[in-house]
């Protein structure tokens, strides 16, 4: 029998990834703040929680996926006040510096950290095929890949704590930047009078295909559903992380600058818990036209 792991935030991202858990017979224990969905994780078999203290009373193992750095650090407090707890998985995407200082406090209680990212939204977290960045000591990663193999992919990428964190921002930034890039080139086609379906047989066919076009679009723009599963608030949270571990290298952000700005457009017009493939409505919106498929 696997020992239980505790599992902190049933969002989007963390409820699919708890779910893969039970599935694969990991006894789970969960902590949720919004009583309704923790009493659902409980129905679909795991163990409930009051608390991330009482995660922490109660298994060895800690996975979390947060929103917000904020809520990262705030949560690791009172993990590290814990009584059992050994390791902390953090599966969110917080930047480097909120994991470097998680990385300590932990290790005041001699508690591991692992960042441990992820990449591949809900449909990779429902179907197990994400990408998992992880740092922090290697003899924890190994012991924890049958977990990570639940959810995907993992990489291990140092043992400097935070550098999965800076991975996934440059990832998340080539993300919004080929996103919104795309959105950009389709408005202006249509414009043009393309067919928008042509249009993406075309960039995928040719060296103007990205993940944006091969996947995004079809599945989300196209059929107008804006559907794929996060949210615009936090693709603009990762691109203002970028941004700032940067800006803090002393590094030249010219181009991640113009992207932060529209999508920081975006949330003002589309709002936090729109779809990010919401990210081409404004440019709709200011063309006066609109990219949907079945237009051949």
């Amino acid at each position: 029998m696997n020992p239980a792991i505790g599992f902190i935030g049933l969002g989007n991202m963390g409820w699919p990834m708890m779910a893969r858990l039970l599935t694969a017979g990991f006894p789970v224990v969960a902590f949720d703040v919004r009583e309704d969905v923790l009493a659902k994780a409980t129905a679909l078999g795991a163990q409930s929680a009051d608390s991330v203290r009482a995660v922490a009373d109660r298994c060895e193992t800690i996975l979390a996926s947060l929103p917000t750095p904020q809520v990262s650090e705030s949560v690791v407090a009172e993990v590290a006040a814990g009584s059992r707890v050994q390791r902390f998985v953090d599966l969110s995407t917080v930047g480097g510096q909120a994991a470097q200082r998680n990385h300590e406090v932990l290790g005041v209680h001699d508690i591991a950290a692992l960042d441990s990212p992820v990449s591949g939204g809900m449909h990779g977290a429902q179907a197990g095929t994400l990408a998992i960045m992880v740092s922090g000591p290697r003899s924890e990663f190994d012991l924890l890949a049958p977990v990570f193999e639940v959810f995907g992919r993992a990489i291990f990428v140092s043992e400097q704590p935070g550098a999965a964190q800076t991975m996934k921002l440059i990832n998340n930034l080539m993300a919004a930047t080929t996103l919104a890039a795309t959105a950009e080139v389709m408005v202006m086609g249509v414009k043009a009078g393309l067919s928008a379906d042509v249009m993406i047989d075309v960039l995928n066919a040719g060296s103007g295909g990205t993940h944006a076009s091969r996947d995004k679009f079809p599945r989300a723009v196209l059929p107008r559903t804006f559907d794929y599963g996060f949210a615009t608030g936090l693709m603009t949270k990762d691109v203002r992380l970028y941004l700032d571990e940067a800006t803090t290298l002393g590094l030249p952000v010219e181009m991640a600058a113009t992207v932060q700005r529209i999508w920081e457009h975006t949330l003002h017009a589309e709002g936090p818990e729109s779809d990010f493939t919401s990210v081409i409505k404004p440019m709709e919106e200011a063309a006066g036209v609109i990219v949907e498929g079945g237009q051949r």
